[in-house]
């Protein structure tokens, strides 16, 4: 299939801008082996109206947060006409926002741990008896876990809520804690890879653990039964379209101590580096990561 001029957009001006440079310039070269005439393109560094003028057929966004993945860049290339890989606006938006994304699947009853929003005049001891000890602290609109903090003591909350509200100048959500294992189902197409299994150290799944060490263990396949695995795979992808997602992205969600599933959020554009783990999913069932790349370039849209 020829793609015509493709521009790989990475890097950005997010918190996640590393990231997304290692995820874009993995694309670059995989679609290149495959004779796909394309090139890097930073929106941090250059106007996305260059893109016409440059005759770019099409875009495949490896941008991750705020700037990138939350409808931003979506909405642009959707005035320039330019197809681009994903969700759409609408989509892509409301699964950047943790919080609306969550009111979503509890109107749909779909299950997703209990939360609240945080303000700096609340009353912590409240918060943490509603809520349960150990709780999670984050900002509603980022993504690779970044401001979160794993809440065990009441007297804790006042310093994560600065961290995620004050830090990342967002909402702080804080969040029930799921003690249980932590599994991620990826979807490309209309159709979810298997599962993957996530056992980071100590269970802390944070951004050092999930970009630059080889401590966190994945195990795909995950070790459940095969109609244990359908059922969440199946979950995954109802919760995927309701928040309005479609293209490629990727679902995280936990077990409890007695098996039920608590869906945690939607990544729409995910990471494409060494350690991530869609590439990690498609390889599972012989898809290598160049493939998976032109997969993805081919179900670039517009509208």
């Amino acid at each position: 299939m020829n793609f015509g001029k493709v521009a790989v957009l990475m890097g950005g001006r997010s918190a996640e801008r590393e990231i997304s440079l290692m995820s874009g310039n993995g694309v670059l070269r995989a679609l290149r082996s495959k004779g796909v005439d394309a090139h890097a393109f930073d929106p941090a560094e250059r106007d996305l109206y260059e893109l016409r003028k440059d005759s770019f057929a099409r875009c495949f966004i490896a941008l991750h947060g705020r700037g990138g993945e939350d409808g931003t860049v979506q909405g642009a290339l959707e005035v320039l006409r330019i197809p681009y890989t994903g969700s759409g606006v609408m989509g892509s938006a409301m699964a950047m926002d943790e919080w609306r994304t969550k009111m979503v699947w509890i109107a749909s009853d779909l299950p997703t741990p209990r939360y609240r929003i945080l303000e700096a005049g609340d009353k912590w001891g409240a918060v943490a008896r509603e809520l349960g000890l150990p709780l999670i602290v984050k900002p509603a609109n980022e993504g690779s876990t970044l401001g979160l903090t794993k809440v065990t003591k009441a007297a804790q909350l006042p310093a994560a809520y600065e961290v995620a509200a004050g830090k990342f100048r967002d909402i702080a959500l804080a969040e029930q804690f799921i003690d249980g294992p932590e599994y991620t189902a990826s979807i490309v197409g209309d159709a979810p890879l298997p599962l993957i299994r996530i056992q980071a150290p100590q269970g802390n799944y944070d951004y050092q653990n999930k970009y630059f060490t080889e401590d966190t263990k994945y195990h795909c396949p995950s070790g459940l039964p095969k109609k244990k695995e359908q059922a969440l795979q199946d979950l995954a992808l109802r919760a995927f379209r309701l928040v309005g997602c479609a293209g490629w992205g990727r679902i995280d969600l936990m077990l409890d101590r007695k098996g039920r599933p608590w869906l945690l959020e939607v990544n729409t554009s995910p990471g494409m580096t060494g350690h991530s783990l869609v590439p990690m999913a498609a390889k599972a069932v012989g898809i290598s990561y160049e493939d998976l790349c032109v997969t993805i370039l081919a179900g670039a849209h517009v509208g």
